[in-house]
C-alpha cells in the first residue's frame, strides 16, 4: 500500500526543489555571464570585458584616477601603401598585423584602448594592476618589434615596404567610460597619452621612444640611449627622449 508523504517528507522535497531551481538558475546565469564575456572580448580587451560583467564594473567604469603607462604604436610609410595597394590587400595587411599585436598585448596583460587604422593605444595597470608596469610595456613593446619584423619580411615579398615605431609614456590619467547610449568605450585622457603619441609620431621605423619617466622606471632593466629634447606639438617646452635599445628578458619564478 502506498503511503502518503509525511509533512516532515514534503517540507524536505519543498526544499530540494527549491534548490535545484537555484542551482538551474544559477548555471543559466552563468551561462548568459560566460556568453556576455565572450561577445564582448570579440570587441573590447579581456580585462575590460571581464570589468564590465564583474560585480564592481558599474563603480569603475564611472571614472577614475591611476597611474598608468601609455603604448602607441603605427605602422610607417602606411599612408603611401594604401595609397597604392589595393583595398583589400590594405585589408588584409592590417588584420594580419592587428592579429598578431593583439595577441601580444593579451599575453602582456595590456589594455588595447583602441585601434585606429594603422594605429593603436596600450595601457598597463588599470583596469588589473601590474607591477611595474613601465617595464612590462618596454618587454611589449619590444615583443611587438620582433613579430613586426617577422611580418615585415613577407610583405617586402609582395611589395609591402612598411615599418614600426612605438612611443612610451607614464603618468596619472582619468580612465573610465566614454561614448554614448548604445557605443561605449573604456578609455584614459591625460597629457600621459598625448605625450605617449607624440613620441609615437617621432619614432623613426622600428625605433622605441621613452619618456624620461619611463627612462628612469626602467634604468637597470634596459639598454636606452638619449635622443635628445624634442619639440613635440601641444607641449610648450622641448621634451627629452630616450630610445630602448634592448631588454632584459624576466627571470623565471622559482618552483
Amino acid at each position: 500500500e502506498v503511503q502518503p508523504f509525511t509533512s516532515k517528507e514534503i517540507e524536505l522535497l519543498e526544499t530540494f526543489a527549491d534548490q535545484a531551481v537555484i542551482a538551474i538558475a544559477n548555471v543559466e546565469l552563468f551561462q548568459t555571464v560566460r556568453r556576455q564575456r565572450q561577445e564582448l572580448s570579440r570587441f573590447l580587451s579581456p580585462q575590460v570585458a571581464e570589468l564590465v560583467t564583474s560585480e564592481h564594473g558599474a563603480k569603475l567604469l564611472e571614472g577614475h584616477r591611476r597611474p598608468i603607462t601609455v603604448v602607441f604604436c603605427d605602422l610607417r610609410s602606411f599612408t603611401a601603401f594604401a595609397e597604392s595597394a589595393e583595398p583589400e590587400e590594405v585589408l588584409g595587411v592590417l588584420r594580419e598585423y592587428h592579429r598578431t599585436m593583439g595577441e601580444l598585448i593579451v599575453e602582456h596583460r595590456g589594455t588595447l584602448e583602441h585601434f585606429a587604422g594603422d594605429g593603436m593605444m596600450i595601457f598597463f595597470n588599470d583596469p588589473l594592476p601590474v607591477e611595474r608596469h613601465e617595464l612590462q610595456a618596454v618587454r611589449m613593446a619590444f615583443a611587438m618589434r620582433a613579430r613586426f619584423d617577422e611580418l615585415a619580411r613577407g610583405w617586402r615579398k609582395r611589395g609591402y615596404a612598411l615599418g614600426f615605431g612605438v612611443g612610451i609614456a607614464t603618468g596619472y590619467a582619468t580612465l573610465g567610460r566614454i561614448g554614448f547610449e548604445g557605443r561605449y568605450d573604456y578609455g584614459a585622457i591625460g597629457n600621459v597619452v598625448i605625450l605617449a603619441q607624440r613620441l609615437s609620431a617621432e619614432a623613426k621605423g622600428g625605433q622605441i621612444l621613452l619618456s624620461q619617466r619611463v627612462h628612469a622606471a626602467v634604468e637597470g632593466d634596459a639598454e636606452t640611449r638619449a635622443v635628445g629634447d624634442l619639440s613635440l606639438k601641444g607641449f610648450t617646452r622641448p621634451v627629452p627622449a630616450f630610445a630602448a635599445e634592448s631588454v632584459k628578458t624576466p627571470t623565471p619564478a622559482r618552483s
